[in-house]
């Protein structure tokens, strides 16, 4: 296994860090609205599914119990 010199390794550190791009407050309130609008629109299509099979299951016990 390789050792590397901690100050070159602090250097390396530094060096990539000054590549990030950080995302600006506005890209970052749309994509929050996003995942909320998403998760919301899975929850009722979800709930949806529930209602149709739960409606479907009641039918089919009343229908042959």
């Amino acid at each position: 296994m390789a050792t590397t010199n901690p100050v070159k390794f602090i250097q390396q550190v530094r060096s990539e860090v000054s590549k990030i791009v950080w995302p600006t407050r506005r890209e970052v309130l749309l994509t929050t609205v996003m995942v909320f609008l998403m998760a919301a629109l899975a929850a009722v299509f979800f709930a949806l599914v529930d209602v149709i099979i739960r409606f479907g299951l009641n039918f089919m016990l009343s229908f042959f119990g």
